[in-house]
């Protein structure tokens, strides 16, 4: 029951981070900025040189949405 209680505590908080980006506010101090992806608003895994998580960035790549970027398949 610990483990759901942590996973809804992330969530909220993702959340929040998420929305804060969304609104363009600054954090409250310097260290609590977050580098967001831009698309889902997903702190972890973020690739800053395309602004993305890892799992847009995987999806967009599959698409061919970005230029000179193939998902592998071996």
């Amino acid at each position: 029951m610990a483990k759901k209680s942590m996973i809804v505590k992330a969530e909220r908080k993702r959340e929040k981070v998420r929305r804060a980006a969304l609104l363009g506010k600054k954090a409250k101090m310097g260290v609590r900025a977050y580098n967001c992806c831009n698309q889902c608003g997903r702190t972890r895994s973020y690739f800053r040189f395309f602004g993305l998580c890892r799992m847009c960035l995987r999806e967009h790549a599959r698409r061919g949405e970005i230029p000179g970027l193939t998902k592998s398949s071996w």
